[in-house]
């Protein structure tokens, strides 16, 4: 299907960003208050977290492209199941959740999406979830979603995404990145900044980034409360070539990345910055908009990347501009299911090709002395 019948997917993609985030945002608001994490999150079998705003991200965005592009063929890839949350003492936190969806569904005809005739009844919801359990592959289109990218950032206050991307025939064909947190002033992105109040009606965090393949642009929006942007901004990625004056981005969770070997490629190529260390793909975010020029994630052999932690970002980044591919420098594959089957070593994406080489060849030159 050529790109540019891409017209409603797109649109509708970049709408139910836009109101999950919201629903995000209220959700993330009650978590600061005081002992409420204990009703608005669990652990899953390997001890991460996920909260109301996972499920009923997921919802959302299940019952909305089932209503606009109907629910018999639709594939849908995503990060939530239901089981946890179908069990007798999950009840009062499907409640929750149930409140949380109609809620933010109240408001759908706002964002210019389709609204239900009545509040979703607990089994709609789980099945909207439950709608979400395609493996993807090399044939056919799939939507893959992860509701809240980096839920540790999430229940902690920090940074977070809600990425949706569409996949036809193992191709990324647009991507839409949530960034409620995302603050204005770049400073704030790995140091918080509690105070980011601005001037009387001004947006000082929040923002929908957006791209379509082939496009060669992508483009970014405010999130503004309970309600739809008229404009966007044309993204560019930054013009820094020279790894002396480049901000480099690396995930947070030690387990999820080798911060030891990052540090020593990054020394060995003269980067002289501290690492800005960052939840989420929200890096990726970070690069299409020039605030950083380098993201390197080299995780252990045994752990496997999925396609719904990397497919939105990646094409955002590269229509802005930039480059992303493994350590390797071969281009990810989103073809292979769930998983980024056949990564070499790592992922680099970068603010453009005379630094993504240089990186490239310092991967090589220092890989040898490594434990990876």
């Amino acid at each position: 299907m050529a790109v540019e019948f891409l017209a409603t997917e797109m649109d509708t993609a970049v709408r139910v960003v836009h109101l999950a985030s919201s629903l995000c945002v209220k959700v993330q608001d009650k978590l600061r208050l005081p002992s409420s994490t204990n009703g608005h999150v669990k652990s899953k079998d390997d001890d991460s977290p996920v909260t109301v705003a996972d499920w009923g991200v997921q919802a959302i965005v299940s019952w909305v492209l089932a209503q606009v592009f109907g629910g018999q063929n639709l594939s849908i890839v995503a990060e939530e199941d239901t089981e946890s949350l179908s069990k007798a003492e999950s009840l009062g936190l499907l409640g929750t959740v149930s409140s949380a969806v109609n809620e933010a569904l109240s408001e759908a005809s706002t964002y210019g999406l389709p609204k239900p005739d009545k509040p979703l009844g607990t089994t709609e919801i789980l099945e909207a979830i439950g709608r979400c359990s395609s493996v993807g592959g090399p044939k056919g289109r799939h939507w893959v979603l992860d509701p809240v990218d980096g839920t540790l950032g999430f229940v902690r206050g920090d940074q977070y995404a809600v990425a949706l991307a569409l996949i036809e025939n193992g191709k990324v064909l647009l991507g839409v990145l949530g960034c409620p947190n995302y603050p204005v002033k770049k400073e704030c992105l790995s140091n918080g900044c509690n105070n980011q109040s601005g001037a009387a009606g001004s947006v000082t965090k929040g923002c929908v980034m957006y791209a379509k393949r082939g496009s060669g642009q992508a483009w970014m929006q405010p999130l503004i409360p309970g309600g739809y942007p008229e404009s966007a901004t044309l993204l560019k990625v930054s013009s820094v070539d020279d790894p002396v004056l480049a901000t480099v981005c690396e995930p947070v969770e030690r387990a999820n990345s080798n911060h030891l070997f990052t540090a020593g490629l990054a020394n060995s190529m003269g980067v002289r910055k501290q690492p800005m260390r960052v939840y989420s793909m929200v890096k990726y975010a970070a690069i299409a908009c020039g605030d950083a020029e380098v993201f390197m994630k080299f995780a252990q052999s045994s752990y496997k990347e999925k396609i719904w932690d990397h497919a939105a970002g990646v094409v955002i980044v590269e229509e802005a501009g930039g480059v992303v591919t493994d350590a390797g420098g071969r281009n990810l594959d989103f073809s292979k299911g769930v998983y980024l089957e056949g990564l070499d070593r790592g992922i680099i994406a970068c603010s453009g090709q005379v630094l993504h080489e240089k990186i490239i060849g310092a991967v090589y030159a220092s890989w040898e002395s490594s434990s990876l």
